[in-house]
Parts: structure tokens; sequence; C-alpha cells
């Protein structure tokens, strides 16, 4: 039993209009979903992806109004997204760079083409050269990125750990992942990256550890991210992953039905919080595919709050 690949990534933003210009205008993504926090109503929560919102093409914000993150240790530090060629990472670059966005320029990192940057609350993005691996996306027809450039899906995830040991137990003992290869943390050299892949392997599907215990720890904040979510095919699959979380006595939150897909959450032991995602039934369920994310949608259980929640929320476009 393994995951196979990345399902989605969930942050923090507390400038959320911004957050959607910058996401849909700048990064070509669409807008999937115009939901809310379901343990948190007042917050929205969008869902930026491909066309369609496939599996494994997910960005996700809270919109909390909370204080920057102050990085550390013990967090998520790097979401990277896939595009397919050098000639792609190029016209990102300048692209980027003429909407105002610093970059640092193109780089090889673990033997593929990288190109590092921010967002505006200082999210911490790559895109990397995925030579065409990993499922093929929908293209969106609006987005102002040619299809050829645009965002492919999730890359290889970062994350910051002070040890590596009782981190390296859970992704080998318990999610099955396998430790493949190390390299040279960029940020400080001294440290190193450990590579651990799922499934069939790939940059889809890849969780990146990084070493680094002379960072302090995170005060989570706008800027961070919140989990990491890793793709489960099906509902048999995601029933077994939770027999299995118990049997081995990691604590969990039980399965959490989110309407789109069905939800396991546990934390592993620095404490970074990871779910497991089935890929199933979609963005679609509750939407035509045509005007996907145009309007705030709410899960049938929140349906009969409706006016309370859409009158605590602020137009973001």
């Amino acid at each position: 039993m393994e995951f196979t690949g990345i399902h989605h990534l969930t942050a923090v933003s507390s400038r959320i209009s911004e957050n959607y210009r910058f996401y849909t205008q700048v990064m070509g993504m669409r807008l999937v979903k115009r939901s809310v926090n379901q343990d948190d109503v007042s917050a929205y929560h969008l869902f930026y992806a491909d066309a369609v919102g496939s599996p494994g093409t997910d960005l996700t914000f809270f919109d909390w109004k909370v204080p920057p993150e102050k990085r550390g240790t013990h967090s998520i530090i790097r979401t990277t997204l896939r595009v397919n060629g050098q000639a792609a990472l190029e016209w990102w670059n300048e692209h980027l760079r003429g909407a105002g966005v610093a970059t640092e320029g193109i780089h090889e990192l673990d033997g593929r083409l990288t190109l590092r940057f921010e967002d505006p609350e200082g999210q911490r993005l790559a895109l990397v050269d995925d030579g065409g691996a990993g499922d093929p996306p929908t293209p969106w027809d609006r987005s102002p990125v040619p299809p050829e450039h645009q965002v492919r899906g999730l890359g290889p995830i970062v994350m910051s750990v002070p040890e590596l040991r009782m981190t390296d137990m859970v992704l080998t003992g318990v999610t099955n992942m396998r430790p493949v290869r190390r390299y040279a943390d960029p940020d400080n050299p001294r440290n190193t990256v450990h590579v651990y892949e799922m499934g069939a392997g790939g940059p889809h599907a890849e969780l990146h550890v990084a070493v680094q215990p002379e960072l302090p720890v995170v005060r989570p904040g706008a800027g961070g991210v919140h989990h990491v979510a890793f793709r489960t095919p099906d509902e048999e699959q995601y029933h077994a992953w939770g027999r299995r979380l118990n049997e081995l006595g990691v604590r969990n939150s039980g399965e959490v039905d989110r309407y789109y897909f069905r939800s396991l959450y546990f934390r592993e032991p620095n404490g970074v919080l990871f779910e497991i995602a089935t890929d199933g039934p979609g963005f679609a369920v509750d939407e035509d595919a045509a005007t996907l994310g145009e309007s705030v949608v709410l899960p049938p259980f929140l349906e009969p709050r409706r006016a309370a929640i859409v009158a605590g929320l602020k137009p973001i476009d």
C-alpha cells in the first residue's frame, strides 16, 4: 500500500484578494473551488489547480487574518510546482520578473532545472522541469499563461526538521515512502536534504526533508504552509490507511468527509501536519465544470447556514 503522489498543499494567506490575483493572473492557475474552511466558516478556502481540479494539481489557501510566519524548522518550507522543459522555465523567469516578482534565476537542484521565488506574502515557491512526468493536467483555456507553459501540478514538497531519525521512521515504517537519494541544502550546504519517493516515483511523488538543526522553531502564520496531503486512489485504500494508522498507534483525526475528497490527518514526529486524501469524488460533484470557482459553494452539511456564512465573507474579485 503506497501513496501515488502529492494530492494538494494548503497554505495560509492574510491578503486573500491579492492572493487570488497572483495565482490566477500571474501564475495562470484556475480557481476551481471558492469555498470556506469547513472548520472555520469565517474564512475562505480557495483551491487553485488545472482546468478541472485534477488530483495532484491543487494549491489551496486558508484566508486567515494572522501575522506573517516566522520562519523556522518543524515546518514545510517550500512548495514546488511542475512545468515541462527548459523553455518553460525561461519563459517563467521572464514572466515573473515582468510581474515584479524577484527570482533566483534558473539553476540545477537535485538534478533538475529549478526556478525559486516567493509570492507577495513570502510563500516560498519553486518551478521545476518535470520532463513531462506525472499525470497530464488539463490546460485552462482562459489562463494568461500559454498552454505549453502552464503549471502542470505539484512537484516535490520540502519540509524542515532539526533531526531526521523519528521522521524517517514514520515515513518509511508507516507511510511506506522510500529514501532514494540526498543532496546539499541550497540554503546551507552543510546541511543535507533527504529525498523520499512514493508510488512510481518522479517529481510529482516526492517529499524532500531538509535537516536544519540550526533553525529556530517555526511560528506559523501568513505566507506559511498549513499541511500537505498525499494521494490515495480509492475508498478501499483510504479505509486501509485509517486501519494502519490505528494499528501502529499513530494518533490521527479519524476519517473526515470533505465532500470533494475523503481525508485523514496526522502529525509526523516533528509536528508537520500530513493528510491522506482520496482522488475523488472531485470538484465537479456540486458545480458545472465550465463555471468552477465562480461562486461560493458549500458542502451539504453547511448549506443550511449559507446566508450567514456568505454574509461574513468579503468579495475577493
